[in-house]
């Protein structure tokens, strides 16, 4: 029987010329920024695979080696200047000094074994968690390897192997004193080349199926087949799209007998439920939906599952004893008869990928091997069996599980502060290259009910990198659109709609963090290190290339009926920022509060980027024959890159396409724009498309077709809409736009919708509009200061009017 192997087959000793070594220390230049170091008293050093490290065959930088009487050493980079005394690690006898990009006066150098201040303004800037499981608001966090300090250590000393069969393996006994294995990355604030060099070490982020980017429907619920179909039935008619099916653990037998244990670990479907399985799965498929059963593993396997007999003969147990089969996941056979008898025959009746819902302990009979990230490893490889796409869902073991994706966050408590927390935590998990968190959108459990709330979460799961409804047992839980407040259900409903439209824009961020390192959501600092206000901007986030998001995370203003959000605006060029909902053009280079309705949240576009967009229920297969690319107007490079879906992509596989628009302004206010869409380049394009221009902020051009009109977009702001039809993309095109006139700001007529909405007195409501008619400019503003209104109506109103043209 062949068992089931580890190996991946990528390499990993370093080169010889990178390595500089005495009797008891090793120290490894993988790059000019990173520094292998290790210390062990019977000079055992290790060369295999770590849970950590898949590779460590770097190209050797340019460095210098002096040697120190006493035994010391001391290694310049071009970067950085190692010394070490030649004995036991010490704070006194191993420090690490920045010689380019330190950015701290006080803290240039870094000593082992010295605490370093940590505060939200300075220090390590965090990782992630493994989970969030009963978080009610914010919780701690792990270090990251991206500091303001300019330096941040990895220990990998006590990690498991993966040794040369492919196995895994404890570490070389340490002997009397603990030997170190760390990892020192000294970039100063290149937090860009910090995870390049991370990614090269780690191994890079896998790209995950696309049909992983649309809407997944989850829920803790005992559906029967009928139900369960219906229901995604039901989801069609509202014309509310999806791409994933979740089914909870009711699929399986959970009612077992106590005396050989609980029914959380099932592996055989509950027949009174779904009779026939693979008709169930069929149909899901045949709506399009991709599709995963939740496993909890803990309970190994019992004698009333179906697999029983075979698991038990492959693990040399008599099948007539009845006896329980242990987990365990540091056994050879346990793990090929698991994966050959419990989960490959339900992957055969249609399982596309599973979800692991066990945080597992922490030990096993391996030293330093987490069950969790074992779990994660075996069961990732396995999932790209026969060329398929590898996929799992599980949760986050520690540094490396970014090879894994996606992850489950586990059972949030449904509460403002909790999802206030979120997207700081996703976009933080970035720091460890962990880019593919799946939160239980709308809240897991407990807390109260409140329908701002709600929509608040699903505008934030729109724009998150997984957006996974999901909801507990509770019949006062579930996130079904029309479920809520019918308002509420528009809102959510379009929102969904959206997110299926955006599909061509994140698989093209998934690429970009699989080849680039540049994370799907990451925070601003990671784009703009050296402004201090990157740092100060913890609730919002970078989403994909282009796009600035700064959810709503506090309730709206019970008279107002009006939310804000506070964010910072880049400033780096002079084309600002576009809402994409309202169309209005922010200046860049300040922080400025954003106020909305429920209807919409800040998320903004840089001027010069195009994106692109699908058609909302089109199913998730293949990249779409018919694309509309919105456009906003500046200067900008844009991609497009695609791939057919199969098996574990390499960089060759992937289709790219740029789009290169500039804009040049006249001294009428008109401008003219010229959009090249360059030739696609890669193994097999989609030569023939359907390309549908979206001009945000203009009305109309000299020299814009007869059939050109003004969009009227589901959510997103008007356009001028210019239908190019059939475009070869293996040709590329040129547009070009003269006279592009701008749309203009009307400003009375939002002011008024917010003055009407407003549940206040009427004579401030009247004062209000008549200074919006009547004043402009600072006379505006400080009329508006003699008026008793609430503050979130006032500071809308004084945004709006201070509304930017769409260039200028």
């Amino acid at each position: 029987m062949s068992l089931f192997s580890l190996s991946d087959g990528r390499p990993a000793p370093a080169n010889a010329a990178a390595v500089v070594a005495g009797d008891t220390y090793r120290f490894t230049v993988l790059s000019p920024r990173l520094i292998r170091m290790e210390w062990h008293e019977r000079g055992e050093f290790v060369d295999e695979r770590s849970q950590l490290v898949v590779s460590r065959d770097f190209p050797v930088p340019d460095f210098a080696v002096t040697r120190i009487p006493g035994g010391g050493v001391e290694i310049v980079t071009d970067y950085l200047r190692l010394r070490y005394d030649g004995g036991e690690f010490s704070e006194a006898g191993l420090s690490v000094a920045l010689l380019k990009g330190a950015t701290d006066g006080h803290y240039s150098a870094w000593r082992y074994g010295h605490e370093y201040p940590q505060n939200p303004h300075r220090g390590n800037l965090l990782g992630t968690a493994r989970t969030l499981d009963d978080a009610d608001g914010a919780i701690a966090l792990e270090p990251g390897i991206l500091s303001t300090y300019g330096f941040a250590v990895v220990d990998d000393s006590e990690s498991a192997l993966l040794s040369s069969d492919g196995w895994v393996a404890g570490r070389p006994d340490p002997g009397i004193r603990p030997s170190r294995d760390l990892y020192l990355f000294g970039h100063g604030r290149d937090f860009h080349a910090a995870l390049r060099d991370y990614y090269q070490l780690t191994g890079p982020v896998p790209v995950v199926p696309r049909q992983a980017l649309g809407n997944w429907w989850s829920r803790y619920w005992r559906y029967s087949e009928d139900e369960y179909l219906d229901l995604m039935d039901r989801f069609d008619r509202e014309q509310v799209p999806l791409s994933v099916a979740v089914i909870d653990m009711d699929w399986h037998v959970v009612a077992v007998d106590p005396e050989i244990g609980t029914g959380w670990t099932g592996y055989t479907w509950n027949r009174d439920l779904f009779p026939d399985p693979k008709r169930f799965l069929d149909e899901l498929h045949r709506r399009g939906l991709l599709t995963t059963l939740n496993l909890h593993p803990a309970d190994g396997v019992r004698r009333h599952e179906d697999a029983y007999p075979l698991v038990a003969e492959a693990m040399g147990i008599d099948p007539d004893s009845g006896l329980p089969i242990e987990f365990d996941v540091t056994s050879r056979e346990f793990v090929d008869a698991y994966l050959r008898h419990l989960h490959h025959p339900l992957e055969q009746q249609g399982v596309d990928f599973w979800w692991i819902d066990w945080q597992s302990g922490g030990a096993t009979r391996v030293p330093g091997l987490d069950p969790l990230w074992m779990l994660n490893h075996i069961h990732y490889l396995d999932s790209g069996r026969d060329g398929r796409r590898p996929l799992t869902f599980s949760r986050y073991a520690g540094l490396g599980s970014h090879r894994y994706p996606v992850g489950f966050s586990g059972d949030t408590i449904t509460t403002w502060e909790s999802l206030a927390f979120q997207p700081y935590f996703t976009s933080t998990a970035a720091n460890v290259g962990y880019t593919w968190w799946s939160h239980d959108i709308g809240g897991h459990m407990l807390g109260y009910k409140d329908t701002d709330l709600i929509v608040r979460w699903f505008q934030f799961g729109v724009f998150s990198p997984i957006d996974r409804l999901h909801s507990s047992t509770s019949p006062f839980s579930s996130k079904e659109p029309w479920a809520q407040a019918p308002e509420a259900a528009a809102v959510i409903a379009a929102y969904l709609r959206l997110r299926h439209r955006l599909v061509p824009m994140l698989y093209t961020a998934a690429w970009q963090a699989h080849t680039d390192a540049i994370a799907v959501v990451r925070p601003m600092y990671h784009d703009w290190p050296t402004t201090p206000d990157a740092y100060g901007a913890p609730g919002q986030y970078l989403l994909g290339e282009h796009l600035l998001v700064a959810p709503i995370v506090e309730p709206q203003d019970s008279h107002t009926k009006i939310a804000k959000a506070t964010a910072w605006l880049p400033g780096d060029d002079d084309g600002g920022w576009f809402d994409i909902f309202t169309g209005r053009r922010y200046e860049g280079g300040r922080r400025i509060a954003l106020h909305r309705g429920s209807a919409q949240i800040p998320v903004l576009a840089r001027a010069g980027a195009v994106l692109p967009l699908a058609d909302a229920l089109e199913p998730i297969i293949d990249a779409p024959t018919t694309l509309t690319l919105r456009v906003y107007p500046g200067n900008g490079v844009s991609h497009l890159i695609e791939d057919h879906g199969q098996g574990a992509p390499t960089d060759d596989d992937r289709n790219v396409t740029r789009f290169v628009q500039t804009l040049t302004v006249h001294d009428d206010g008109c401008a003219d724009l010229r959009l090249v869409i360059e030739p696609t380049t890669g193994p097999d394009p989609l030569a023939i498309r359907h390309i549908v221009l979206e001009v945000v902020g203009a009305i109309e051009a000299d020299n814009s077709p007869h059939d050109a009109q003004r969009s009227e977009e589901e959510l997103l702001s008007p356009a001028l809409r210019i239908d190019l039809g059939a475009v070869d993309m293996t040709s590329g095109a040129d547009i070009a736009l003269t006279g592009l006139q701008p749309a203009p700001v009307n400003v009375a007529t939002e002011a008024f919708a917010l003055i009407d909405g407003a549940e206040i007195d009427h004579l401030p409501k009247l004062a209000a509009w008549d200074a919006v008619n009547t004043r402009d400019g600072l006379d505006f503003a400080q009329e508006l200061a003699l008026i008793d209104l609430p503050a979130s109506l006032r500071d809308a109103l004084l945004e709006r009017v201070a509304a930017t043209r769409p260039w200028t």
